[in-house]
């Protein structure tokens, strides 16, 4: 089963997040409190740890960490990146719908700078919140109905 391993946050765009213990999600409006939240299709954004190890296997000099690539919420045991468009998913108890893959990154994006390259516009997702709901590291990413 697929879990959440950090929930990030940001109080800016084009900045890397920070975790925290929990976030509330809130239909049609995304994490409250992160600068991404709205009434738009990318309200919430989802990455997969091995998309991140893949990335840190060619860095020496730079330990990645939770948030880094801007991600919301960083998820152990699934391939994001292969569920298509429209997936529902329940994320702790949040109910989620996948509504973009990949995203164009801005070149002045921090990892980018730092790491020589962002796995963020290949490999991660963009999901709106359908219903209200909380997300905390352990609770489980259950595809609901693909």
């Amino acid at each position: 089963m697929a879990k959440v391993l950090a929930v990030c946050v940001s109080e800016v765009r084009g900045i890397q997040k920070h975790p925290v213990p929990e976030a509330e999600l809130r239909k049609d409006h995304g994490i409250v409190g992160d600068a991404h939240a709205g009434t738009w299709h990318r309200q919430v954004s989802l990455l997969g740890i091995d998309s991140v190890e893949k990335l840190q296997e060619k860095l020496d000099a730079i330990r990645l960490k939770p948030g880094d690539f801007a991600e919301n919420i960083l998820v152990e045991g699934m391939k994001v990146y292969e569920l298509p468009v429209g997936t529902r998913l329940r994320v702790g108890t949040a109910l989620c719908e996948v509504t973009q893959i990949g995203k164009e990154c801005h070149q002045d994006c921090a990892i980018r700078k730092a790491a020589g390259d962002c796995v963020m516009p290949r490999e991660g997702i963009f999901v709106k919140v359908l219903e209200d709901g909380t997300v905390r590291p352990g609770d489980a990413v259950e595809v609901v109905e693909a």
